[in-house]
């Protein structure tokens, strides 16, 4: 084949897939997307919501990918201070099964491995005397530190959007058939609703998440010496557990942790677990001893214990680990691994294939670079790295102040209520002019399907962020599902139809 129909085809809409999609044409590269469902369906739209280093990751050694994404921190909340933000969270020492000086020792790596600028160091409180502890059983010490909250789906559509907005193409509800290399490129038949295609790249990148054992099995002749391990995180949703914007981490006697997260105003997010998942990837779902076992962790730190009854939403994914052997599903390395494959020597010797196996949110930018390093070779014409630093869209607040913002938004809309504008700029950032237009009061923004979400704002997610039914809306775009009419869904779904 002398010309092809794009530079890059991306098999996988999550977190990796945007980022590299991002980052290749921002380079200069043409760059097709395809998703067989939607944007940040499984994986990503399944995390702790987290922008980290990973503490409890220097237990097993891994300093290169914690120092990495200590790094990242920062960096990323600068490009989205919409969507991310400083959370602190508060590490009680009763309970603990890691001897304080441990724990402190691994929080002074923590403030001073990665380069911190803005957010606050470590500090130790006495939670009987601080209104940090109001809440828990436990009145002794507790280590207080520092890392991000971020809107997990939200960044991957940010992602997608830049793609887009600089010219890759991004294809959600298309599936990969099959694929073959042809004439020193890749010649793919990809699916969709209206049926097949056939589609040539000049490289492809396999950025499946629990599905890249499955592309590999797609195409022929594939290298099969790297093996992904699936590992199953659960959470669980309940009414508010503590007053306070902190968060916890919560130490268990197997050594295992469990986050408790100020969530949606009205909730706490509580997880994650980790088990091995057997058998093929598919819709994960939180099981009763995943269940038993958040619910115990609770009870053991706060004086409101949640039964199962009180719970208001479960969510549940499968992570994509690198095989490294590990002897637990808690053990299992979170660093990534790039696989190329060049092809067989001859014709096809540069039909790349870059395989993703591993990764986390908070590493995502630094993965999408570490890939298109590894494709350079095969496009000697192409663009140098330039991400870090460089906005998402709805990012461009001035010195990453959003109250700043915020305050401006709501001088420019002044009969607008206070929480619907707050949550548009959490959202949408600096684009929510784009969403509002010319619209004064609620009531122009048209059908109102719950908790201030609009037609108009159906609209916009509808044309710009690949939002197709009520699902993508409420419980991907926004988190409002926790928070509509039990009939709203229903009712999205009826006026997308119409």
């Amino acid at each position: 084949m002398s010309t092809f129909d794009t530079d890059l085809l991306i098999v996988g809409g999550g977190i990796n897939g945007a980022g590299i999609a991002r980052d290749a044409v921002g380079r200069g590269l043409s760059v097709m997307l395809v998703e067989k469902d939607d944007l940040a369906a499984h994986t990503s739209s399944a995390s702790t919501k987290l922008i980290h280093g990973g503490l409890r990751y220097l237990e097993y050694g891994e300093v290169r990918l914690v120092r990495e994404a200590l790094i990242e921190r920062e960096r990323l909340w600068g490009m989205a201070p919409h969507i991310i933000w400083p959370l602190r969270f508060v590490l009680p020492q009763t309970n603990s099964p890691r001897p304080a000086w441990m724990v402190r020792a691994g929080l002074f790596l923590y403030d001073h491995l990665g380069g911190r600028e803005k957010l606050p160091a470590t500090e130790t409180i006495r939670l009987g005397r601080d209104a940090r502890g109001n809440g828990l059983k436990d009145d002794g010490k507790a280590f207080v530190y520092s890392d991000c909250w971020v809107e997990d789906s939200r960044l991957v559509v940010l992602n997608a959007r830049d793609a887009a907005d600089r010219g890759a193409q991004i294809l959600t509800r298309t599936r990969l058939v099959d694929a073959r290399r042809e004439s020193g490129g890749w010649r793919a038949t990809i699916a969709d609703a209206d049926g097949e295609r056939t589609v040539t790249a000049r490289a492809l990148v396999n950025a499946a998440g629990p599905w890249v054992a499955d592309v590999l099995g797609r195409v022929p002749h594939a290298r099969d010496d790297r093996g992904v391990r699936l590992v199953k995180g659960s959470h669980i949703v309940v009414p508010r557990l503590y007053e306070g914007d902190h968060a916890f981490m919560l130490q268990n006697p197997d050594r295992r942790i469990v986050f408790a997260i100020p969530y949606e105003g009205d909730f706490t997010l509580v997880g994650t677990t980790d088990e091995a998942w057997e058998g093929a990837p598919g819709k994960a779902q939180i099981a009763q001893h995943e269940v038993d076992y958040l619910l115990e962790t609770v009870a053991r730190y706060f004086d409101r214990a949640p039964v199962q009854a009180d719970i208001k939403w479960t969510y549940a994914g499968i992570r994509p680990l690198y095989d490294d052997k590990a002897a637990n599903a808690s053990a299992v390395t979170r660093d990534y691994v790039l696989d190329l494959d060049k092809g067989p020597q001859g014709a096809n010797e540069n039909a790349p294939m870059l395989s993703i196996f591993g990764g986390k949110i908070t590493t995502y930018r630094k993965l999408a670079e570490h890939a298109m390093q590894e494709l350079a070779p095969f496009f000697p014409a192409a663009g140098t790295a330039w991400t870090a630093g460089a906005t998402l869209p709805g990012g461009n607040m001035p010195d990453m102040d959003f109250d700043s913002y915020l305050s401006t938004l709501a001088a420019r809309y002044p009969e607008m209520p206070a929480k619907l504008l707050r949550r548009l700029a959490r959202a949408y950032g600096t684009l929510t002019p784009d969403v509002l237009r010319d619209a004064r009061t609620p009531a122009d923004l048209g059908e109102d399907f719950g908790a201030g979400l609009s037609a108009r704002e159906v609209d916009w997610l509808v044309a710009s962020e690949w939002a197709r039914d009520a699902e993508d809306i409420l419980y991907r775009r926004s988190k409002l599902g926790l928070h509509v009419p039990a009939d709203a869904a229903a009712a999205i779904d009826r006026y997308l139809a119409a």
